[in-house]
């Protein structure tokens, strides 16, 4: 199944897997893929998939719709092209390889992508630390898990090949790592790091 890949300044904040044969891409919250920021228009691109094509067309947004650089009105879309929207890139992906995302770290970033984490084996998991909900624990099983509350302040946990970063995606109101604030640059997690955002306190754990 085709995939999208949206990320800002570098850190994928939602991984979107397109499975109908129409999707609508913009501001708006009835859209199939919202992106909700001021330089992307209400309505402001459909994607419409034919068997194993999938063509993307501008909804004559605002500020335009650009592939590889390249403002388009309708383009067919090949597996590796990035989608640029506003300050966000999306990469399309048509083959199922998640390493596709990470070709931009280097030619290593295949192999490094096909070997475990460190340590070997381990999986994450957010451990709920304060409020209404603590001792809950959320396991990290997507490649990007975001945490926190619309609106306030949300962070994505992003699966790398070399472990697990954290990054602020929105909200005005910074989270913390190990009480040093977290801002849009993604920040490496180690095992029993806490994590603070919207008033509530979060471990990071390996098992």
């Amino acid at each position: 199944m085709p995939k999208m890949f949206i990320s800002i300044d570098g850190v994928v904040i939602k991984e979107v897997q397109l499975t109908k044969d129409r999707s609508t891409l913009g501001r708006r919250p009835y859209n199939d893929i919202v992106i909700d920021n001021l330089a992307v228009s209400g309505e402001h691109a459909v994607l419409q998939m034919t068997g194993s094509k999938v063509f993307l067309e501008d909804l004559n947004s605002t500020n335009g719709t650009y592939v590889n650089g390249k403002a388009v009105k309708k383009q067919l879309l090949q597996s590796g092209d990035t989608i640029e929207i506003g300050k966000y890139q999306i990469k399309f992906v048509n083959d199922g390889a998640l390493e596709k995302p990470e070709k931009t770290m280097g030619s290593s970033a295949k192999a490094a992508a096909d070997a475990p984490l460190t340590p070997a084996g381990a999986q994450a998991a957010v451990k709920v630390m304060s409020g209404p909900s603590v001792g809950r624990q959320v396991p990290l099983l997507k490649v990007v898990t975001t945490i926190g509350k619309p609106g306030v302040a949300v962070a994505a946990i992003t699966r790398r090949s070399t472990g697990y970063v954290v990054a602020l995606v929105e909200g005005a109101i910074k989270p913390t790592l190990n009480g040093n604030p977290i801002g849009t640059e993604a920040v490496n997690l180690s095992h029993g790091d806490l994590i603070e955002l919207a008033g509530t306190q979060m471990q990071f754990v390996l098992q």
